[in-house]
């Protein structure tokens, strides 16, 4: 019997800046909630509205190709699609683009969101917050 080797399997660099930039974004987002009086929904908008913005700049694609899914899973990650499926869109159709481009790129993203939401209430019991 072979015994795998995970060593060529996963490339532990990759994974390690994966998680290293994943996290430092995620350190931003708890030093926000921690620190400013802003509330978690508009510390989600300013995350994404970052990303796109840095995105449309042609910055953020740096961070991808340092950090993969580290750099795209959080939110910064979603309006760096946005912005991205915008621009695609804006060369391939004109101006109508720039509408639809970001919704398309991140359907897949927002539909799993969706579901798994779904699911997730399903299995909990959601409450209210008390105010």
């Amino acid at each position: 019997m072979d015994t795998i080797d995970w060593a060529s399997i996963f490339e532990w660099s990759t994974l390690l800046k994966c998680f290293v930039v994943g996290g430092l974004i995620c350190v931003v987002g708890q030093i926000l909630i921690d620190k400013t009086k802003l509330t978690p929904a508009r510390i989600l908008v300013i995350f994404v509205t970052l990303g796109a913005i840095l995105g449309g700049l042609g910055i953020y694609q740096y961070l991808v190709d340092f950090a993969g899914s580290g750099a795209t899973v959080p939110l910064t990650g979603f309006g760096y699609n946005l912005a991205k499926g915008a621009i695609e869109e804006v060369k391939n159709i004109g101006l109508v683009g720039a509408f639809t481009g970001g919704v398309k790129a991140a359907a897949g993203g927002i539909a799993a969101a969706v579901f798994f939401g779904y699911l997730a209430s399903l299995i909990s019991k959601p409450k209210m917050k008390k105010q």
